[in-house]
């Protein structure tokens, strides 16, 4: 069998394996051990040799450190209700707006993926505060569902994220370590956060009836300074912790590792001091941080497999042929690099992404001299739309689960089509002035 063909029988049995359901770190190793033994003449104890070079590097890598404990940070989170003291604060702040309360649903999804980093913690928790509120002030279904689930997935952008913590640990290089991607991420989570709060004034102000305000008696019952005052002391707590993890970072205080064990100790005194912490807590946050750390660490080893399989067979070759190999103008290559990570993110994990299109797509955009980190961040908000892009976007299903009554599936689905188009206008923007995701980085650890 031919090298060329071989590669593409390789990709075809991963995806129909995946779509008969399958687990995927299982897939991804049985896939790569039945395709290394057909390249290497069957030799069984050979494969498992070259498997086990690779994964001791994987375990290693002292970055990764950093998963469970950015986990344990936000299942910490989850039960110090730092969410539901912000909602209700800009509650009555911006609920007198157009729209107010949609923005406000904005601003503490940002606010919590900048502390967590974990999407389904967002949606949820949003989902189960927000949406019963938005709809009992006449929010339209698709709107509030719009809303929260675009909200909710800037927690795989906005460092801490677990996603940089896993790309960086793939890469191995300088210039995408743990620290430079976090910078980098910065401002683009924040750009689409701007292109949601932009987008939801704009609507509501043209289409008031999809995001009435509140009425003027709830708006009347506090002052101005009773707003400013629920309003700082809801907010300063996790912008501590904020500063506790990102100012350590990109002080260059602590590495990412070290600042994951102080953000989880911060998210401890915090729950601490909400008077949240009981020991049923810590063993509830202990097993959901064992149970995520063994799917990723799987998923991780899984992908290993894979992707030693994959090169070593001279899979990335074929690849990179095709793209620099063929002559193919440089933009069009990376064109098509995006539009097959976002294909990708229909039917699969972000993480089964990362884990076979890195170590394959980082080398070709370093050929045709992309920069290391601006291609990382670009790949990282494709990836975002993973969370939305029906079939299979964990966000609506996440937000479907804790819906109020009388939502479907296709109320989720119409309302996140907007916000799938506004992070595509994103991932625009970003290519066009590279500086956004690469002018912070230069600024704190050198170009």
């Amino acid at each position: 069998m031919s090298l060329e063909l071989l590669t593409v029988a390789m990709f075809v049995t991963l995806i129909l394996s995946i779509t008969l359901g399958h687990q995927l770190a299982f897939t991804l190793a049985g896939v790569a051990t039945l395709f290394g033994l057909i390249d290497n003449g069957f030799n069984l104890p050979g494969l498992f040799d070259l498997y086990a070079n690779n994964v001791w590097g994987l375990m290693n890598n002292y970055t990764l450190v950093a998963v469970p404990l950015f986990i344990f940070m936000a299942q910490l989170l989850d039960q110090s209700k730092v969410a539901e003291a912000l909602f209700e604060s800009l509650y009555v702040v911006l609920g007198s707006v157009k729209g107010g309360l949609g923005l406000a649903v904005v601003v503490v999804c940002t606010v919590f993926a900048a502390t967590t980093g974990i999407i389904g913690a967002s949606v949820v928790a949003m989902g189960l505060l927000a949406a019963p509120a938005l709809m009992s002030k006449g929010y339209q279904k698709e709107m509030t569902s719009g809303i929260i689930c675009a909200s909710g997935t800037l927690g795989i952008l906005i460092p801490p994220s677990i996603m940089m913590v896993v790309y960086a640990g793939l890469t191995g290089l300088k210039e995408t370590s743990v620290g430079n991607l976090f910078a980098g991420a910065i401002f683009p989570g924040l750009l689409l956060s701007g292109l949601y709060f932009l987008y939801i004034v704009v609507r509501c102000n043209l289409n008031p009836e999809l995001g009435p305000p509140i009425t003027k008696q709830e708006a009347s019952q506090y002052t101005r300074s009773q707003k400013w005052g629920m309003t700082l002391k809801s907010l300063l707590p996790p912008l501590g912790l904020i500063l506790m993890v990102m100012g350590t970072i990109l002080a260059g205080v602590a590495t990412a590792t070290e600042a994951a064990a102080m953000g989880a100790l911060g998210a401890f005194l915090l729950a601490l001091f909400n008077r949240a912490i009981t020991w049923q807590v810590i063993r509830k946050s202990s097993i959901a941080t064992l149970k995520t750390t063994a799917m990723v660490m799987m998923l991780f080893i899984g992908g290993t497999f894979f992707s030693t399989v994959f090169l070593s067979m001279g899979g990335g070759d074929v690849v990179a042929d095709l793209f620099v190999g063929s002559g193919m103008n440089r933009w069009l290559a990376f064109a098509i690099m995006m539009l097959i990570i976002f294909i990708l993110g229909m039917f699969i994990d972000w993480a089964a992404i990362l884990l076979v299109t890195v170590p394959i797509f980082m080398p070709i955009a370093m050929q045709l001299d992309f920069d290391p980190l601006w291609f990382a961040i670009m790949m990282c908000v494709n990836l975002q739309t993973s969370f939305l892009t029906p079939p299979f976007g964990y966000a609506l299903f996440y937000f479907k689960g804790v819906a109020p009554a009388g939502y479907t599936m296709m109320h989720v689905y119409k309302g996140i089509m907007p916000f799938v188009a506004i992070q595509i206008v994103g991932l625009v923007l970003l290519a066009l002035f590279p500086a956004i995701s690469t002018w912070l980085p230069a600024y704190f650890f050198g170009s």
